[in-house]
């Protein structure tokens, strides 16, 4: 392994040796977004105006073709299918179009007719199903495929199309009948030919195999100049590592969708193609626009990209966590700042959804936010009219909620009378011991909830301190505040989380604060 490889804090297991694809070798990308991805069944046919905007997205990411429809599906595809390919047309795009349609006149003729008014070649995405099980629900042989497969490439190619065969369930097909309907295919006229896993059953040895056996089986001993394409599906979670073993084994062009759109569970996502051929070196490309190219084609289909989807989930580049956060601090600290005038961009930290490192003595569900030192708690003011008193031991110690001011327990009144809350023996012992305090925040959206919460505390008669702190928009928090090493304050949580106090509200996560008084 070159020494360049690594660098003086990373160590690269992924070129420990030699890459299964050699640099160099060129990765082609065909966008199956507009066809193949509106066939789930939970998205929505985008409007032609947002096809085309679509459209252009893959334009600027490089994307080298799309499929722009099946105009054989009805007058609304055809029309879709025209206009998509009139805009490529009118506007000299590089990206190449292609169609899909069945092994029938009838699909093929729509693509022909595409093509002649728009000026433009249309690839003939040809498909027809191969796999045993399919011929045995439809009592198909295979003489009956292949008379089919001969036909239909023999149509396209004479009427001028570049033809693209295609069988369905490849991956579940037998050697003989894939190698006799392919060599078939390419023998009247096929110039692209297309493996498909369309129901996610392959491996990634499995798509290797595949796409091996028809590389050095088929398409070698054709004679003829072949592009290879791998076309597969996300059942298994396994279509970018399928497509990635299919491009190691001489696959020339990948088929995948944004944000994984597609039959069931859907394609290969195009954009983490995008990414990881980027980063394995294979492709050098402007992506600057993926992000835009995901978020249209959600908001186009009326999808959603879930918050922690890769690359360009909400997520994907922030962190919650006290020790990853911690971390990204410090090394944030390390890096030198850039000669630009123009302040690079704070990490980004979900503080309120922070979670911690498991330790022995804490609150059982209780999280700690890794956030600045809270602000000491101030002493307590003598009253006017009685002698002032030595501070009492800080039970309760103030802290710094994020974006609002400190605030100290205030006193509460209790049969008309005031009186400061006395702490329980578990905390005194707990100050002993100098264990941390904690404080926990329950917020709410509405104001008499807090105070409901705050009831049920009461009447449980638990050593916990609540303090009602209502906001302007009408939402309250309900602070409990206690020792760590007081066991009772793991059964108040679950008590009221089983009181659905919690549950039925959006509840911050607790701040940890250390007691200077303690020290």
């Amino acid at each position: 392994m070159a020494d360049h490889a690594n660098s003086e804090y990373i160590y690269d297991w992924n070129r420990a040796s030699s890459p299964a694809i050699p640099p160099g070798t060129r990765v082609l990308l065909n966008d199956e977004t507009l066809r193949d991805g509106l066939q789930n069944p939970s998205v929505y046919d985008p409007t032609i105006e947002e096809k085309i905007e679509i459209l252009h997205l893959m334009e600027s990411l490089g994307i080298d073709s799309l499929n722009i429809g099946l105009p054989g599906a009805g007058p609304r595809a055809a029309a879709h299918t025209e206009a998509l390919a009139r805009e490529i047309a009118n506007n000299h795009m590089k990206i190449r179009p292609n169609c899909a349609a069945r092994t029938v006149e009838a699909d093929i003729r729509p693509i022909i007719e595409i093509s002649q008014r728009v000026g433009i070649p249309l690839e003939a995405a040809t498909f027809l199903g191969s796999s045993p099980i399919r011929r045995l629900v439809e009592d198909w042989t295979v003489d009956h495929l292949e008379r089919t497969t001969e036909k239909a490439v023999r149509f396209a190619v004479n009427h001028g199309l570049p033809s693209m065969y295609v069988t369905e369930d490849t991956t579940r097909t037998d050697r003989d009948t894939v190698k006799r309907l392919y060599s078939t295919a390419i023998r009247n006229g096929a110039r692209a030919v297309v493996f498909c896993d369309t129901v996610g059953h392959a491996t990634p040895q499995g798509a290797y195999n595949l796409i091996k056996f028809a590389v050095d089986e088929i398409v070698e001993p054709s004679g003829e100049k072949i592009r290879v394409d791998w076309h597969g599906h996300n059942d298994r979670g396994l279509a970018i590592a399928n497509s990635v073993a299919a491009i190691a084994a001489g696959a020339h062009q990948v088929h995948a969708a944004a944000n994984a759109l597609g039959e069931r569970v859907g394609n290969t996502p195009m954009e983490l193609m995008l990414v990881n051929l980027r980063l394995m070196g294979l492709i050098d490309r402007d992506l600057s626009r993926l992000k835009e190219y995901c978020e249209k084609v959600a908001r186009a289909t009326h999808t959603t990209i879930p918050p922690n989807y890769p690359v360009v989930g909400h997520d994907a580049f922030r962190t919650a966590t006290g020790v990853h956060a911690a971390a990204v601090v410090k090394a944030s600290k390390l890096i030198e700042p850039p000669a630009s005038p123009v302040a690079p961009q704070p990490p980004d930290f979900a503080l309120e959804k922070s979670i911690p490192e498991k330790e022995p003595d804490r609150v059982p569900g209780a999280e700690i936010v890794a956030a600045a030192p809270p602000t000491p708690a101030p002493k307590p003011k003598p009253v006017a009219h009685a002698p002032a008193k030595p501070a009492p031991p800080e039970v309760f110690p103030a802290v710094e909620l994020p974006g609002r001011k400190p605030f100290s327990p205030p006193k509460r009144s209790t049969a008309g009378q005031t009186a400061q809350a006395a702490p329980s023996a578990s905390s005194q012992a707990g100050q002993a011991t100098g264990a941390q305090s904690y404080i926990w925040v329950g917020r709410y959206a509405r104001r008499d909830k807090a105070q409901e919460a705050a009831k049920k505390m009461e009447d449980m008669s638990l050593p916990v301190v609540i303090i009602p702190r209502h906001l302007p928009s009408g939402e309250a928090f309900a602070v409990f505040t206690g020792p760590y090493n007081d066991k009772k304050i793991g059964g108040v949580i679950e008590r009221l989380k089983a009181q659905s106090f919690f549950g039925a509200h959006s509840v911050s996560n607790p701040l940890v604060a250390q007691n200077p008084a303690r020290k």
